[in-house]
């Protein structure tokens, strides 16, 4: 005896496998690469796989995954560890941007060095200067610098002195 279950689990399956069929996701065919780069696809369902130097080579100069650079002068409470720590989050762990914040000489200033797409260096920015840290801790942005992207860092992190 076929139970209910299995005969709708069944038709589900062969229904998805049929629309994947007819738009031709199971193809093996290697797809044309755009502006040159060398890709070929292997996966089911046609992904491109590109080297690193493909992709950085097929960025759009300008683009939102164009790789920039950006020097932010901030002042406020950067003495705080709080406000250091929300910052390498921000920075770090939800944005995947990489770079440093150095530390104040002397005062209340500081120094955070970003690299990262575009569209997600922009959103760091912003989020800098909605000067909402948390807690206690205010920031204000001073001065965006654009910089060449260095490519040094591999990940963020906050200098101490």
């Amino acid at each position: 005896m076929v139970s209910c279950s299995n005969v709708v689990r069944s038709l589900v399956i062969c229904c998805l496998l049929g629309c994947l069929a007819r738009i031709g996701a199971f193809s093996t065919q290697p797809r044309t690469p755009t502006a040159g780069a060398s890709c070929t696809s292997f996966s089911f369902h046609g992904t491109l796989w590109c080297s690193a130097s493909d992709k950085a080579a097929s960025n759009i100069a300008g683009g939102p995954k164009e790789i920039v650079a950006r020097r932010i002068l901030v002042t406020g409470d950067v003495q705080g560890g709080y406000l250091r720590a929300c910052i390498l989050n921000e920075a770090g762990r939800f944005r995947r941007l990489v770079g440093t914040m150095s530390p104040p000489e002397e005062g209340d200033s500081a120094e955070i060095y970003v690299e990262g797409k575009r569209k997600v260096v922009d959103g760091f920015i912003r989020w800098c200067k909605k000067a909402d840290i948390g807690l206690s801790q205010t920031m204000n942005v001073i001065e965006v610098l654009e910089e060449e992207p260095t490519g040094l860092y591999d990940a963020f992190y906050v200098k101490t002195k």
